[in-house]
């Protein structure tokens, strides 16, 4: 009774004490709003963090998403080609300041790179690396070939469509052997300075020869013979794989000079991170530039029903291939060797891939594509600062799966039937070509006239992957990056892997190094006596221990 009596007298004290609380009655009783507000505020807290560590890839595609809504809306009023010029102004600026930190970014990164990392682990990673791009461009030469062959882009297209203006931008046709021979040339740039803006490419010349009869003097008829004969010349366009290649040999020197070249592998190293800091402000530009770039390639398409109504397959058939290389094997791949979620891994890079779509250069792509795969998904300066600009080089899935196809493709339009040997030699040519191409716009375009050549197909048909080649080569340049970018995870988990062995060796070695010296023969009484006082103490736990067994049991 006396409880309950305390209990009422309890209950109705908190009924005075919530009756006086000036009207905020439901604020007090049990608590319940309170802890909605609380529970709210947590929420808005935890959508507020998510907010801001992801705002850059929202900003991107909220840049994506307004450019085509602006492009769209722009396109009806009719433009000049200076307007169109002008608008598109912004977007011309994020490229211009994304090629401008080119040269200085990879040279840099990659000298610091290979002069921090040994040279045998440094030959380790570049093997493993060569081979998981070689790999995943042989992959998406297959999946182009299969994807053409089974869509038949060039089957059933009538007559080839008729497309203006296109005929200039033909690249000139070139031996494959001149090619690779050119591509080796590159490697070795003949002047460094150059080497920043220019490239070798071989070109021809055709000299006319009069025939000759037997007796050596030249005949009065008018016959003769033309010799095309090969000649280089410096084009227009970097020559980065040649920087490349430099600045890895000029890293691996610097190491094997010891204390003596530490100071400019810490110059290097400084003008890394300073590089890296300009990028980190050039990615806020990044949206901003993205969505007028989009929107002003809108504007400039012309004719896009004509366009998509006599390439529409051949479009299909690329966009569809890169959906299924980059969305299912590159993810595939990285699942089955790292065991970790590979698309988390392809969210921490949105932000560089957009910009890969945007810009259409895997080069340009480079400086963001470095501070994402390191902020975001956890990869060591020394591994993507080394890997990144020589798969940004070597690495071109993408452009390998579009060539494959644009080489079917062509052959379906010319009624040219391909026999297995051509279909290899397309694969194969196809991923030795990728190695050179050019991590610029329109790159991939430029290395298809050696897979038509080696084929035997016509070249004048490259005017007409030209004229898609604005929205196919987005896509292409998408899937190299990201194929860096996994090449970076890959090793990065290769390099964990290695570490833990290590250290679990050392570990090992530690122990069996420590038993030795607790069981040595007793020379002395005061070596001798702490053995003697721990071996009671062994017991003794071990009696008590048993005692206290016995004490339970009963």
């Amino acid at each position: 009774m006396d409880e309950g009596a305390r209990g009422t007298s309890n209950g109705e004290a908190h009924m005075d004490k919530a009756a006086s609380g000036n009207g905020n009655n439901s604020s007090v009783v049990n608590g319940l709003p309170i802890c909605k507000k609380e529970a709210a505020g947590s929420a808005m807290n935890r959508v507020k963090k998510i907010v801001m560590a992801n705002l850059l890839v929202i900003l991107t595609v909220a840049g994506v998403i307004i450019g085509v809504v602006i492009g769209l809306g722009v396109r009806n009023v009719e433009l000049s080609k200076a307007h169109i010029l002008y608008f598109g102004f912004p977007g011309e600026l994020l490229i211009r300041l994304l090629k401008m930190i080119i040269i200085p970014l990879v040279v840099c990164s990659l000298v610091s790179g290979a002069a921090s990392i040994d040279p045998k682990a440094l030959g380790k990673l570049g093997g493993w690396a060569m081979l998981f791009f070689l790999v995943t461009t042989l992959i998406a030469s297959a999946i182009g070939v299969c994807m053409a062959f089974a869509i038949r882009p060039g089957v059933g297209a009538g007559a080839k469509p008729a497309l203006s203006g296109m005929d200039d931008a033909i690249p000139q046709s070139k031996e494959v052997v001149d090619s690779f021979l050119d591509l080796v040339r590159n490697i070795f740039p003949s002047n460094l300075v150059s080497a920043a803006f220019q490239s070798y490419a071989t070109s021809y010349k055709l000299i006319k020869k009069n025939i000759t009869d037997e007796s050596g003097v030249s005949t009065n008829t008018t016959k003769y013979i033309v010799e095309k004969v090969p000649f280089g010349k410096e084009v227009d366009g970097m020559n980065i794989l040649g920087l490349v290649v430099f600045a890895i040999v000029f890293g691996i020197a610097l190491r094997k000079l010891g204390e003596e070249g530490e100071i400019l592998i810490k110059f290097f190293n400084s003008f890394n991170e300073a590089t890296m800091v300009l990028v980190s402000w050039i990615m806020w530009y990044a949206p901003f530039g993205i969505m007028f770039l989009v929107a002003g390639k809108i504007v400039e398409m012309e004719d896009v029903g004509m366009l998509f109504a006599s390439l529409g397959k051949y479009i299909c058939c690329c966009i569809v291939g890169h959906v299924i290389h980059g969305l299912l094997v590159l993810p595939l791949i990285y699942f089955i060797f790292t065991r970790k979620n590979p698309y988390s891994f392809l969210w921490g890079i949105f932000t560089a891939l957009a910009t890969a779509f945007g810009t259409s250069s895997s080069s340009a792509t480079l400086p963001l594509m470095m501070k994402c795969v390191e902020e975001k998904n956890g990869v060591s300066k020394h591994i993507s600062r080394f890997i990144l600009p020589i798969g940004a080089t070597v690495n071109m899935d993408g452009a390998a799966l579009f060539q494959c196809v644009a080489a079917v493709f062509i052959a379906q339009l010319n009624d040219y039937s391909l026999n297995f040997i051509q279909v290899i030699t397309i694969l194969v040519t196809a991923t030795a070509s990728s190695v050179g191409a050019a991590g610029i716009p329109a790159g991939g375009v430029l290395t298809l006239a050696i897979i038509l050549e080696a084929v035997g197909l016509p070249t004048n048909d490259i005017s007409l992957i030209l004229a898609v080649d604005w929205l196919v080569d987005r896509t292409c340049t998408v899937i190299n990056v990201e194929g860096d970018a996994y090449g970076a995870g890959l090793l990065q988990n290769f390099v964990d892997r290695n570490a833990d062995k290590i250290e679990g060796a050392e570990l090992t070695e530690v122990r069996l190094e420590e038993v030795p010296p607790t069981k040595p023969a007793p020379l002395k009484e005061e070596e001798a006596t702490p053995l003697i006082k721990e071996d009671p103490k062994v017991t003794l736990e071990g009696t008590e221990s048993e005692r206290c067994d016995q004490e339970s049991v009963m």
